[in-house]
């Protein structure tokens, strides 16, 4: 009898399958290279929405960035099934919550840039300080909302430790050539510069529900722009941009230079 878990371990071991969820991780690599140049940009006093949704209007405003905007499309839809696979292959309960966390954003990133392709115009962060004042207008949203920042500042601690100790670099299962060192040395340096701009976004969440100002907290983009006004803010973003270019390349070069998990 077939099991489930032995269905989407033939499905994940098909080459196009793998070859699709490795765009997938190219695609996730790209969004993070346009976030760390629009960062950087934003450094030099020029404008730009340094998030995801930033990064996604970028490229349809290039030459051809519509097309490479499709395929980040099909990528994100992909990894996203490839995230399902990898759920229902996984032995550990942790793992398998872990894998569909991944499909959830994943799937939601494909959605926003499905908008923008199809000509919509999304911003993130009014989104976000939308959602903050409906949190602080409800009943205990304060906490909520001060919850869920401390939860962003957890998560941007758990990127700098996996960057320091290395622990990230378990699953990338790379073969000992020379990619290995530059995928390992990309990795180490963007996770520490991811885990502190997720620090700073749930600092000025919680910061934004202790004040009930929801325009505090403006995710990533609002985060990154609020360095700027501070004493060498401009500096300390230019370090992040650059971290982020560094995640971003990570994630290329780990797309084909690594071995994909065998159930």
């Amino acid at each position: 009898m077939t099991t489930p878990s032995r269905a989407a371990s033939r499905v994940e071991r098909q080459p196009a399958v793998r070859v699709l969820a490795r765009v997938g991780l190219a695609a996730i690599g790209v969004l993070h290279i346009l976030i760390g140049i629009i960062a950087l940009a934003v450094a030099a006093g020029a404008g730009g929405n340094a998030d995801q949704t930033g990064a996604l209007q970028a490229l349809v405003a290039v030459p051809g960035g519509l097309f490479v905007l499709w395929a980040v499309i099909v990528g994100l839809i992909f990894l996203s099934l490839w995230q399902i696979l990898q759920a229902i292959t996984a032995r550990r309960p942790g793992q398998k919550v872990t894998e569909v966390a991944k499909c959830v954003v994943y799937a939601a990133l494909a959605g926003i840039a499905i908008s923008i392709a199809a000509g919509g115009r999304s911003n993130a962060s009014s989104s976000e300080q939308s959602m903050s004042a409906k949190l602080l207008a409800m009943p205990g949203g304060v906490f909520l909302l001060a919850a869920i920042g401390l939860a962003v500042v957890a998560v941007g601690v758990v990127f700098i430790v996996n960057g320091v100790t290395h622990r990230f670099e378990r699953d990338l299962r790379l073969p000992p050539n020379r990619w290995a060192t530059i995928t390992t040395t990309l990795g180490r340096v963007g996770y520490v510069a991811k885990g502190i701009a997720l620090i700073i976004v749930g600092g000025l969440v919680v910061f934004g529900a202790l004040t009930s100002d929801p325009e505090k907290a403006g995710g990533l983009d609002g985060s990154l722009k609020a360095l700027v006004e501070v004493p060498f803010g401009v500096i300390l973003l230019i370090l992040i941009a650059l971290g982020l270019i560094a995640y971003g390349a990570f994630w290329c070069v780990r797309a084909f230079a690594s071995r994909l998990r065998d159930p």
